[in-house]
């Protein structure tokens, strides 16, 4: 009987990496075509039916390519980085609280931390192991982004732990049925939103790849499968960051057609920042996680909390 269980967690694996790959690729064509038609242009058009067949021709193109190497790089810790930090982006998804998976997490943040902050160093060995000034330059802007921003998502997460008084993600469709955590704690939620922009390094804040002084920044030497990979981290982030946005803060999960849809919508608005929004000022952006949202947070965190022993 264990052996059959451990098959089956196995299989639910598999196809959850499946989805989230699929989910991946259409996310990219989501992107290009939203930023196509903000830039009064079509967008993939081509391939298939309105370009649907796009991310598949991308992803042969990406992984046909010719692999090169840097001659003055440190090879090992050069290659592995982005299958590295492909895995931890794809580990990170076993907490969300499946129904029909043998896998439950009761400390599902604390794992959703843990992964965060190894996330960190491989960006950073990847920036530094090319043996490149921009690409160091961009590795080490993303690691003090991503740490800067882990604080204050820390602690804008304490707040919604204190009000279910658990780790586990499954709590949190019990505790909003009535009413969403968005309507009680909407600054929080807010914070979050932008954080965890930051957090995937995107627009507004995507200076560890800012194009106009970096030339793409920690992954300007990766070509091929390498910057397939980093690519694929990346919007796969962005995906678990949405469905953990919806998870705290829109209902919880539900194995439902509005779940998704919700899902699928705080995807949009990353994409939807991106068109419209133009790059911040990196000074800017640390003032914006300490003094900013680490008052707020910390404020709110007290808040709850005397909430809490007050209710008690």
């Amino acid at each position: 009987m264990m052996l059959k269980d451990l098959m089956m967690v196995l299989v639910g694996v598999l196809v959850l990496i499946l989805g989230v790959l699929i989910g991946v690729a259409f996310l990219t064509l989501l992107e290009r075509k939203v930023l196509g038609y903000i830039q009064i242009r079509k967008g993939p058009n081509k391939l298939g039916i309105m370009g649907i067949l796009q991310p598949f021709s991308d992803a042969i193109k990406l992984f046909t390519k010719e692999q090169t190497y840097p001659k003055m790089s440190n090879y090992m810790s050069y290659y592995f980085s982005p299958v590295v930090n492909f895995i931890l982006s794809l580990m990170i998804w076993l907490m969300i609280p499946y129904y029909f998976n043998m896998i439950s997490f009761n400390l599902g943040f604390l794992f959703f931390f843990c992964c965060t902050s190894l996330g960190v160093y491989t960006v950073m060995i990847a920036g530094w192991s090319s043996n490149s000034n921009y690409a160091l330059l961009g590795g080490l802007r993303a690691v003090a982004q991503t740490i800067s921003y882990e604080v204050s998502l820390a602690l804008i997460m304490m707040s919604s732990i204190i009000l279910i008084m658990d780790f586990n993600l499954g709590k949190f469709s019990i505790y909003q049925n009535l009413v969403w955590f968005l309507v009680i704690m909407f600054p929080l939620s807010m914070c979050w939103l932008s954080s965890s922009l930051a957090e995937t390094n995107r627009t507004p804040f995507d200076f560890a790849e800012g194009e106009s002084e970096l030339v793409s920044g920690f992954n300007i030497e990766y070509s091929s499968g390498g910057f397939a990979l980093i690519f694929l981290a990346e919007y796969s982030s962005i995906l678990f960051m949405s469905l953990l946005f919806v998870v705290m803060y829109l209902g919880g999960y539900y194995m439902n057609l509005m779940f998704y849809l919700k899902l699928s919508f705080i995807s949009f608005l990353f994409v939807w920042v991106r068109g419209t929004l133009p790059r911040y000022r990196y000074d800017k952006l640390m003032y914006l996680a300490w003094k900013s949202y680490l008052p707020i947070s910390l404020n709110f965190l007290l808040f709850f909390l005397g909430m809490k022993i007050f209710l008690m």
